[in-house]
């Protein structure tokens, strides 16, 4: 019943020998309980996300077993730019639910199963992983899209080539197992293999810290497009209290004001991607995402897993300062590109 914790993972730089591997989903982590009728979706945080996603809830009737468990994630694909559209996914956390309908249709979600966690009466949760997945295999033969079942490899050289090849499709780096687990919810017994790349950033501007004003809470960053416009592209912000401090002093020699900033505030109606863009979102509600703007003369190296679009997915890490860098040269050409790859050879399993 619900609610379960999902199980969980811990990052390792490398990928693990003599394990199964998998892709690692960049959506919403989902444990789905059908029970005849019944639907429910669960979320990482155990929070019901039912009303979000009807079509998905549609598929689970149509594709699910009458009664089961199934750990898993919801994402939405985006098939003209061939890769996952995580903006999209979280615009379905929407409180109207005409809004949540009318994107249910347009921008349809997908879950993609790797675990399965109950079976009827069976309480597989302390069987091994290898055979929940044979279980799973079995009981999702037939299913078909929007749901689909995660591919697997036990090929080290194989899992080392979907590494590479499956962040062409916005996949987020490898899921590794081990085959004689069982399902272990909130603990971190598998191992995630995640993509990391650096990148420099021009400083433009920073937030103060929650702790008050005499603290950096992040830097923000920007790259130079094609056209030469600095556009926000993220943050960087894990720093000790102490060098938060420091960076407040060493920050003021270049607050300047919005006159001439490239994040001017008429820059956001004109289209642009500036820091306040997503002011409104709700998963900042009540978060004050105003920033001190800054001459966007200093470079900073950064340390990134991927990009989401044309921002960094998640907060970078800083690694050092580049001095010797010129902001002009900050640009999203120096940005690795992944190997392409057809997202649906990857839903599919081919």
């Amino acid at each position: 019943m619900p609610p379960v914790k999902p199980m969980l993972a811990k990052p390792a730089p490398d990928i693990p020998a003599g394990q199964m591997y998998e892709p690692k989903w960049d959506g919403f982590r989902s444990i789905i309980f059908r029970d005849g009728d019944e639907v429910e979706i669960g979320s990482r945080n155990e929070r019901p996300m039912t009303r979000y996603f009807p079509e998905v809830v549609e598929a689970v009737l149509a594709n699910f077993p009458p009664r089961a468990v199934i750990d898993g994630e919801i994402v939405v694909a985006d098939t003209e730019r061939n890769t996952l559209d995580f903006e999209v996914l979280q615009q379905r956390i929407h409180p109207a639910a005409s809004r949540v309908k009318l994107l249910s249709e347009t921008t349809p979600a997908s879950f993609i199963a790797f675990d399965l966690l109950a079976l009827g009466d069976d309480d597989l949760t302390e069987r091994p992983l290898s055979e929940r997945r044979a279980l799973l295999e079995e009981a999702l033969a037939k299913a078909a899209p929007p749901v689909h079942v995660t591919p697997v490899t036990h090929d080290l050289d194989v899992a080392r080539r979907w590494f590479q090849q499956f962040e062409g499709a916005g996949l987020d780096g490898l899921i590794a197992k081990k085959l004689d687990i069982t399902y272990q919810p909130d603990k971190r017994v598998m191992t995630k293999v995640k993509h990391e790349r650096t990148a420099d950033c021009v400083v433009a501007g920073y937030r103060v810290h929650k702790s008050g004003p005499d603290a950096i809470g992040s830097l923000l960053l920007g790259l130079f497009d094609e056209r030469g416009v600095l556009a926000s592209v993220g943050v960087v912000g894990a720093f000790p209290m102490e060098r938060r401090r420091e960076l407040m002093v060493e920050m003021q020699p270049l607050v300047t004001t919005f006159d001439e900033h490239p994040w001017a505030w008429a820059k956001q109606e004109e289209g642009e991607r500036t820091p306040r863009k997503s002011e409104a979102s709700r998963w900042n509600a009540g978060k004050d995402l105003s920033f001190v703007p800054l001459r966007p003369e200093r470079v900073v190296e950064v340390r990134y897993d991927y990009m989401e679009g044309v921002r960094f997915r998640h907060t970078t890490q800083f690694v050092r300062w580049r001095d010797d860098r010129e902001p002009s040269s900050c640009t999203y050409e120096q940005l690795e590109r992944p190997v392409s790859f057809d997202l649906g050879d990857v839903l599919m399993g081919r």
